[in-house]
């Protein structure tokens, strides 16, 4: 267990900021061209993987009763990337639609880099502070999904996914042998309407009908047409289409990660409409430590499912008996998913073995590969 002294020291924090690196890398790319573009995907796909390898697993756990004055720089650092993110984006579009000196090629080349940072580090960092109960936090996080036309990420995932992954209400749980390719598509045409079904049921529960203001789907409007138009004025068509395709990487990055995290993973149905609680076991954990600074402790997936308010320096990871092991951190699992056979021949195995450990009284997993088991009751 780490000490609350030591803890709350900024030098504690520092590892987490070396996110900041990678909007200086898009901009270099911007500035120089060539292979130099190639920087933000080359620096968060291979350079974290590599630190991985060298400094292998961090299996320390802080106080999860530490107190909330003790994360000062741990949030000040997941807070201020909304505004660097959103200065870094449209400044971009400012100077990349209208730079002759760049040709196409180098311009995408730019855009999908920013998209690795807007998915791999906004759309990471939004999840965090969606979970968070006070305004200015959560408004961040809705900023930050605008700024990647996926606003309604947050009612998917609050009202959806925590309530009912591992069951076949939850779009993003990917079923065992289903390939990321066929699963993106679907997840594509589920997710947003799931989300709008969430919204307009808790409406219904307040006497209120799904226009109502208070549907959370006017601020996702709102947001996303404000930010479409500012790419607009700001680059003319050209800066919309480079906007839209740092939008669609960034929306590929995340639903790869939704992908990893769940793989496989079902929860027992008990009968009559009822599943098990969601346990440490239900979710990939994977506890390598450059990785898990780059995504701020979201591989600690197995607790953050667990105890979903608990904020990210303060995430506990979990030993090989408590919840299943990815072999590998993220990016390396997200680049196999995007090869279906090295996908089933590193995953398959250990879904089946997890199956044995925790579920040996289950015999035929058929209706659970095809998402065929009844629906929760009370999530229709």
């Amino acid at each position: 267990m780490i000490s609350a002294d030591k803890f709350s020291r900024w030098t504690a924090a520092a590892p987490f900021w070396l996110v900041y690196l990678l909007p200086l890398l898009v901009w270099i790319g911007a500035l120089n061209g060539g292979l130099w573009v190639l920087l933000p995907p080359l620096a968060t796909w291979y350079l974290f993987s590599a630190l991985d390898a060298a400094l292998g697993l961090n299996a320390e756990n802080a106080d999860p009763q530490t107190e909330e004055r003790a994360l000062v720089w741990y949030r000040a650092g997941v807070m201020l990337w909304a505004p660097v993110q959103f200065v870094t984006l449209f400044a971009l579009i400012c100077y990349v639609s209208g730079n002759d000196a760049l040709n196409n090629w180098e311009k995408f080349g730019v855009f999908f880099g920013t998209g690795v940072m807007t998915g791999t580090v906004g759309i990471v960092y939004s999840h965090e502070l969606l979970h968070q109960r006070n305004n200015l936090e959560r408004r961040l996080g809705d900023w930050l999904l605008a700024m990647v036309l996926y606003s309604h990420f947050r009612s998917e995932h609050l009202l959806v996914h925590h309530l009912w992954v591992g069951t076949p209400r939850d779009p993003v749980t990917a079923r065992y042998n289903e390939g990321f390719h066929r699963y993106y598509a679907r997840v594509l045409r589920d997710c947003p309407v799931s989300a709008f079904r969430a919204e307009k049921r808790l409406l219904a529960r307040r006497g209120l009908p799904w226009w109502h203001r208070r549907n959370p789907f006017w601020l996702y409007l709102a947001l996303q047409g404000a930010m479409l138009a500012l790419a607009v004025a700001l680059g003319g068509p050209g800066g919309l289409m480079l906007f839209l395709v740092q939008t669609g990487v960034a929306i590929w990055q995340l639903e790869l990660t939704n992908y990893v995290e769940h793989y496989g993973l079902t929860r027992e149905y008990l009968g009559d409409g009822r599943y098990e609680h969601v346990k440490p076991h239900h979710s990939w954990n994977s506890a390598h430590t450059a990785t898990n600074w780059l995504l701020i402790n979201l591989q600690r997936h197995s607790d953050h499912h667990y105890k979903p308010d608990r904020r990210f320096p303060l995430l506990q990871t979990y030993a090989e008996s408590e919840a299943p092991q990815l072999p590998y951190g993220y990016p390396v699992m997200t680049m196999a998913a995007m090869v279906p056979p090295v996908w089933r021949r590193v995953m398959n195995p250990r879904v089946k073995a997890w199956r044995r450990t925790w579920y040996p009284q289950i015999g035929d997993w058929s209706d659970y590969n095809r998402a065929r088991t009844p629906l929760p009751k009370g999530s229709a």
